[in-house]
């Protein structure tokens, strides 16, 4: 009976039908040394560049300390007016800086500003403390959170992203990280678009270079060390559509800001949405084996709708595939194969295939039948072998 463990592949002429996970074709050609631009609705991968290898985050990865903060706010086990203790560590910790002092309360709302805006690794420190008693405790904690949230090319070693060999981000982990953030803390997220903070009489402005020069930006962190380079995850929102981009390894402040916003435009500018299927439609048909009928029609249960880049929107192509014939009786909506949609180069994006109606088995007569058609084709069969 090996009939059955054939795959039946049939490609679609559909003229412009599909596209892949990762636009290996793209004319997108970046200066960062790693870069990923992501749909938020969707979660796709637009474009990437190195983009799943773990690399120096640098500031950047204050961000999963303040998605711990802000997940607690949102449990209740923390509120914005809790006032956290202020260490020696904290006050006498160098970079970027709040400007906090020792032996002093600070409520968590203003602990997260001067995260956010001021990228403080003093606040961050102060945080750390206070929610985890040390600072590698909540490492610890940052490190169980990334396995919990899907962040699997991540690793963390301190809440400010100072330089160690341990504390490693892929700028897909930051895009997740950033759409986890948006998603999940809206009435939070509102602190990445605050223009400046003032603390202890020091005014900083937020340093996002984005957030002026690209209409609808509202965030998110910078980062820079000497290892990683400049970098930035950013996020801005068009006519309801959001994108998110990340970039690191770039060679100075004015690459980072003109890259960034150059991305972001190119994010929404240059990337369209296509429906090419919805919910029912008929994508082929499958032969089928002992049924009334000889095939069966194969429908889409969701819609293949697809972000392109304009200059693909013709280069792909769709395959439907299934392992058959299929053995008959068939229920209405049985899975029976998926539709592959594909970019040349790209990786291959796939949607189940169902059944559009239920197909009986064929009654003993019929059986007799096909019995009968099979023993005439074998010597053919035989003879063509020899």
């Amino acid at each position: 009976m090996s009939i059955f463990r054939t795959c039946a592949v049939m490609l679609i002429a559909m003229g412009l039908c599909g596209t892949s996970t990762s636009l290996a074709q793209s004319p997108l050609k970046t200066q960062a040394e790693f870069a990923v631009i992501m749909d938020y609705r969707t979660g796709e991968i637009l474009f990437e560049k190195a983009a799943r290898t773990p690399t120096a985050p640098a500031s950047m990865s204050k961000l999963m300390t303040v998605a711990i903060v802000f997940e607690r706010l949102k449990d209740g086990s923390l509120s914005l007016t809790d006032e956290f203790d202020v260490s020696e560590k904290a006050w006498r910790k160098g970079g970027s800086k709040m400007w906090v002092r020792v032996d002093t309360k600070i409520a968590v709302e203003d602990l997260l500003r001067g995260v956010v805006v001021q990228s403080g690794n003093d606040a961050c420190i102060v945080l750390a403390e206070n929610i985890a008693g040390s600072e590698d405790a909540f490492a610890e904690l940052m490190n169980r959170k990334a396995r919990e949230w899907g962040l699997t090319d991540s690793t963390f070693a301190n809440a400010t992203g100072w330089p160690d060999e341990n504390q490693k981000m892929s700028m897909r982990d930051l895009a997740l990280l950033t759409r986890k953030i948006i998603h999940d803390y809206p009435q939070y997220y509102t602190l990445f678009a605050e223009t400046e903070f003032t603390w202890e009489k020091i005014r900083q402005p937020n340093r996002n270079p984005i957030l002026d020069m690209v209409d609808g930006a509202d965030g998110l962190k910078t980062g820079h060390t000497e290892e990683s380079g400049y970098g930035f995850v950013g996020s801005a929102i068009r006519d309801g559509e959001r994108r998110i981009i990340v970039v690191n390894g770039l060679q100075s402040t004015k690459d980072r800001s003109t890259e960034s916003a150059r991305l972001i435009r190119i994010a929404f500018n240059d990337f369209a949405a296509k429906a090419f299927y919805a919910p029912g439609d008929v994508v082929g048909e499958a032969k089928v084996f002992k049924g009334k009928r000889q095939s069966v029609p194969l429908i889409v249960a969701d819609n293949v709708k697809m972000i392109l880049h304009r200059s693909m929107l013709d280069k792909t192509k769709a395959t439907v595939i299934y392992e058959g014939p299929v053995m008959a009786p068939i229920r209405g909506n049985q899975q029976i194969g998926f539709l592959r949609v594909e970019v040349e180069g790209g990786e291959a994006k796939e949607f189940p295939l169902y059944a559009g109606r239920a197909v009986k088995e064929t009654g003993m007569f019929g059986k007799i039948g096909l019995a009968a058609k099979k023993l005439l084709m074998r010597p053919e069969a035989d003879a063509a072998t020899q």
